[in-house]
């Protein structure tokens, strides 16, 4: 009898495992490789515009080519095409024309940051700041008293563009934000977090030697504008046709006695994109085209020309449609998207705003979620049982370890992905990320199976769905 109870548990029981018990020492020593690749891809891209630039560098060490319109493609065939340099779409043509549609995956690369305001500089009791404004959805608490990068593009009055980057060489200085001493503290101490550190608050220190010699008003901001114009020709003025990006300091580190974890700035949602990248490397002739997407801007709702609800994909698949006679429509209707973006790992320390039984745990592998949004799934794309079956049918079929999962209970919030934008294409679409802890803060934690197995998904899906 306890022998048919068991069968029947078995055949009938949904029971998830620790991927660990699963992982075989082939894969675990593929695992770790991988993750090695990974962060370096994470200390090379610390703004949306280096993921594109080391993006290029990698595609094209792999044989993919700048794509330009009217070029001859066929199976087999690499190209990329670089969006304004903060987004990229990447493309290996199939064996099968576009009208069975394209394998999609869509990440983005841009993360919550601060940026710095129009005209950030200004100097107050002799000390000298930026002033920012905080970009997606940050805890500014979080911000204080950690070492900040500046990293960005000026472009002069000349009109030349000048790349700035500070605060990542070892020899580099680097920024900070100034917090209140707790000796200080007790009126602060008594606000709501997100009250205890107002945005305005937030202005980067800078610097306090003054110009030398001189006895001017604003010597100490001109003390630092003399820096900046030595180094790279930049005046005030000129900060204002600026994007520089200030974001924590520091590279990719492993966590934990056993290295199970990654910690670094960036997880959400760098974590998946570099999976699509690493799976359309990976990928084997693949019958439908296969596109990966390196979006802007998803932080800030999709936006602009670099986020994916401009025309720029559009245009990119209308190319390749028009090269093999195709229409668009026909191609989207036919299209497989995975929304490749993160998703909340259970934190037991938090257990409260999160349904534990549909949870995203840590090793578990990737996380499928149907939907997002927030509430009664507002803002979600809602994938269709054919879509989730599809992709959970893949995945099993292939040894990907994986697992559904919603974003903390119903009325804790919710958050969005780019689903919604894909599926407004006619694009049946589904996400699938890897679970992150401490998710939006200056360091986010991951563990490296799930990792993995988001990579082995993408792969996947890129080959064969």
């Amino acid at each position: 009898m306890e022998n048919k109870r068991n069968e029947l548990s078995e055949k009938l029981l949904y029971a998830p495992k620790n991927g660990y018990d699963r992982l075989s020492a082939e894969e675990e020593k593929a695992m770790n490789a991988y993750c090695e690749d990974y962060k370096r891809f994470l200390d090379r891209g610390k703004t949306e515009r280096l993921c594109v630039d080391y993006c290029i560098e990698l595609a094209e060490a792999r044989g993919f080519r700048a794509y330009e319109k009217g070029m001859k493609l066929t199976a087999g065939d690499k190209v990329y095409v670089n969006n304004r340099g903060k987004g990229i779409m990447l493309a290996v043509i199939g064996t099968e024309d576009l009208s069975h549609g394209a394998n999609i995956g869509a990440a983005h690369t841009d993360a919550p940051r601060l940026d710095l305001k129009p005209r950030p500089l200004y100097e107050d009791a002799e000390l000298t700041y930026f002033k920012t404004h905080h970009y997606g959805g940050i805890r500014k608490y979080q911000w204080v008293t950690v070492p900040l990068e500046l990293h960005g593009v000026v472009v002069l009055s000349s009109g030349e563009s000048v790349d700035v980057h500070i605060g990542g060489e070892a020899d580099d200085p680097q920024f900070i934000i100034n917090d209140l001493l707790p000796h200080l503290g007790r009126e602060q101490g008594k606000k709501p977090l997100n009250e205890a550190i107002p945005s305005e608050s937030l202005n980067i220190l800078i610097g306090s030697k003054p110009l030398a010699g001189e006895e001017c008003s604003d010597r100490f901001k001109l003390g630092v504008l003399q820096l900046l114009n030595g180094k790279y020709g930049i005046t005030e003025e000129d900060l204002i046709s600026a994007e520089l990006e200030a974001v924590p300091a520091g590279k990719a580190r492993d966590v934990g006695f056993d290295r199970s974890f990654i910690t670094s700035y960036g997880h959400d949602d760098r974590v998946c994109a570099y999976a699509e990248l690493a799976g359309i490397f990976a990928a084997e002739r693949p019958k439908k085209t296969a596109v990966c997407i390196f979006a802007d801007k998803e932080e800030i709702g999709s936006e602009g020309v670099s986020g994916m609800q401009s025309q720029a994909f559009d245009k990119f698949m209308g190319d390749l449609c028009e090269m093999q006679g195709v229409s668009l429509s026909e191609c989207f209707a036919h299209s497989f998207c995975v929304s490749a973006d993160v998703t909340a790992a259970y934190d037991p320390n938090f257990a409260d705003v999160y349904d534990k039984r549909n949870a995203a745990f840590v090793n578990y592998g990737v996380g499928l979620c149907k939907y997002t949004g927030a509430g009664g799934k507002s803002g979600a794309s809602d994938a269709s049982a054919e879509v989730v079956g599809k992709l959970r049918g893949l995945l099993n079929d292939n040894g990907v370890f994986w697992q559904m999962a919603e974003l903390g209970k119903t009325d804790a919030g919710g958050g969005g992905t780019v689903a919604q934008y894909m599926a407004k294409r006619n694009i049946d679409t589904i996400d699938a990320g890897v679970p992150v802890l401490s998710m939006h803060a200056p360091y986010e934690t991951v563990a490296k199976l799930d990792c993995y197995m988001t990579y082995k998904c993408m792969k996947t899906v890129f080959e064969k769905a």
